[in-house]
């Protein structure tokens, strides 16, 4: 009996094709995306609680309001159309040298730890963390307008001259680890921006060479004081031993260096399987300075061990990998610049925040994405993965 004819239209539809035809409730959402971020958060937000609990100077319900505000900022800046941003050099700069000077302003300003970083409007915050933001928009919106391709010396000269703007504004705090972040997102945006190679490496020299040129005059212009110790005039002493405890960790056992081997008894201390959070002897016990923000990792290790440490490196490379196939996915060069950047600036403070924990960085003040304590870090971070969201919700709609 032979066969009747299909219908083409009542067949099965293939896999594939039902699948890529398939409607999206919400295609300008990244689950992803948005998964590995919440459970960042959430990694972090337990090690705040264990790092806090006997420390009086810190409270948990400020770190949970600095989510609460970072959520509202993630949702404003991923519906915000971030291609609008683009042609606003001028301004991002301006807003960037208002921000971060503002800490300068007489009765507004408030200096702790040996900056003057921090203003008081009825809570204080740091408008260097919030620069981060217009410094990577600066950054992004000044590459993009070469096109992806900067082959004149000239005007290579001048993007390097306005992205290093805002780092010269902080180091009138001083504020160096701040700083050493903006440098890292001129780097990105000037690599992923198409500067010639051999432009990049001439940049690199001569930053090398002025970091000679900086320890070189300090000891012409050091002097000293009544009480015997000598004072520098380019880098704060704090500054000088901290570098010098990298080189030498046991050049000062009462200081910095001290603190580097509190934090490696700590991270040693925890094992494969850890104390337990709020069990371990180093952080519980004060023995870790600054361990809330600076030492945040030292809390992890001792209290989750190696295992638990892990899990945050295996989120924050699972954050990486995928905002870097957003970036790739961009249509446009300055939402691509702006991913790098936030990337970029992300994975520096990862690997110094964790190497200065293992001796093998420098001892700088930069904390680690999502986990430190810090409402205004946590707001900065949220708007960020807003501004990153924002590129994948305008790209994916073109698709």
């Amino acid at each position: 009996m032979p066969q009747l004819p299909q219908i083409d239209s009542l067949k099965a539809p293939d896999r594939a094709v039902a699948q890529a035809t398939r409607t999206r409730r919400f295609p300008w959402l990244n689950l992803p995306f948005v998964v590995v971020v919440a459970l960042s958060v959430c990694y972090g937000l337990v090690a705040v609680m264990s790092a806090v609990a006997n420390d009086p100077d810190y409270s948990f319900s400020r770190q949970l309001a600095g989510v609460a505000a970072g959520i509202v900022a993630m949702i404003v800046a991923w519906r915000f159309d971030y291609r609008r941003l683009s042609d606003f050099t001028t301004l991002f700069l301006i807003v960037n040298v208002v921000l971060i000077l503002s800490p300068h302003i007489p009765g507004l300003g408030v200096e702790a730890k040996g900056a003057q970083s921090w203003i008081k409007l009825g809570i204080q915050i740091q408008p260097g963390e919030f620069a981060k933001i217009t410094v990577i928009l600066l950054d992004a919106s000044v590459m993009a307008r070469y096109g992806g391709r900067l082959d004149d010396a000239r005007e290579y000269a001048k993007a390097v001259g306005i992205m290093l703007v805002p780092f010269l504004c902080i180091m009138t705090q001083p504020d160096l680890g701040t700083g050493l972040v903006y440098l890292f997102i001129a780097a990105t945006a000037l690599v992923m921006g198409g500067a010639r190679p051999k432009y990049l490496l001439a940049t690199l020299g001569a930053l090398v060479l002025c970091v000679v040129a900086v320890f070189v005059v300090d000891e012409f212009l050091k002097y000293q004081k009544p009480d015997g110790t000598w004072e520098y005039k380019l880098l704060k002493n704090y500054q000088r031993s901290r570098l010098l405890v990298f080189l030498d960790p046991d050049a000062d056992l009462t200081g910095d260096g001290y603190n580097l081997r509190q934090a490696q008894i700590a991270i040693g201390s925890g094992g494969l399987f850890g104390k337990g959070l709020f069990n371990g002897s180093q952080t519980a016990l004060g023995y870790v300075p600054e361990a809330p923000t600076d030492f945040i990792f030292c809390v992890l290790a001792e209290g989750l061990g190696f295992f638990g440490v892990m899990a945050l490196i295996a989120l924050y490379a699972a954050l990486v990998l995928i905002c870097l196939r957003i970036a790739s996915a961009s249509c446009d060069l300055f939402g691509m610049v702006l991913v790098a950047c936030v990337v970029g600036m992300w994975l520096f403070q990862i690997l110094e925040n964790i190497g200065m924990d293992l001796g093998l960085m420098p001892i700088t003040g930069i904390p680690l994405p999502f986990v430190s304590y810090g409402s205004s870090f946590m707001v900065v971070n949220f708007a960020l993965v807003g501004l990153i969201g924002s590129v994948w919700a305008h790209n994916v709609q073109k698709r």
